[in-house]
């Protein structure tokens, strides 16, 4: 996975809401010592998400909120994680899933539906956790479907 040190737009967004602002008292997976993230976004790249990481370094990863793009994705979390983000109903829950693009071939895209980031929406306390019905998803699912052949258009 390529981690970025600058997304695609100005680092300084002026006005940027609190909202924006995560707290990961764990740190997501390989990035312990990082406690803190924003969330950006540009209108253009919508889905995509820039989740700004703050700690040692500056980092930044792509994220996407699942739900509008992958058919059927229902993660189930174990009732532990549910306590300790004290998520009292599934709609405190909003769920981020890492993104990792390939710059040389981009269709090959892919999605960690495994191991989402999970954040309350009241709170903004965020863990990143392996879902309780992972042996139904992979933590590498293409955005694109490149199975089906491209249609060529045809001459009139």
């Amino acid at each position: 996975m390529k981690v970025l040190s600058e997304p695609p737009f100005p680092a300084v967004i002026p006005d940027r809401p609190a909202s924006n602002e995560l707290i990961l008292p764990q740190g997501i997976l390989g990035f312990e010592d990082y406690h803190r993230a924003e969330l950006l976004y540009s209108e253009e790249h919508l889905p995509f998400l820039w989740m700004r990481l703050h700690g040692p370094d500056v980092l930044h990863f792509v994220v996407m909120e699942p739900a509008s793009i992958i058919p059927g994705y229902e993660p189930e979390i174990f009732d532990e994680d549910a306590a300790q983000l004290d998520l009292n109903d599934p709609t405190d829950a909003m769920i981020l899933n890492i993104v990792t693009l390939n710059h040389n071939q981009p269709s090959g895209a892919t999605i960690n539906l495994i191991g989402p980031i999970i954040v309350n929406r009241r709170t903004r306390i965020a863990r990143q956790r392996v879902i309780s019905n992972h042996g139904r998803y992979s933590s590498h699912h293409p955005l694109v479907d490149n199975s089906r052949p491209a249609v060529a258009g045809r001459a009139t």
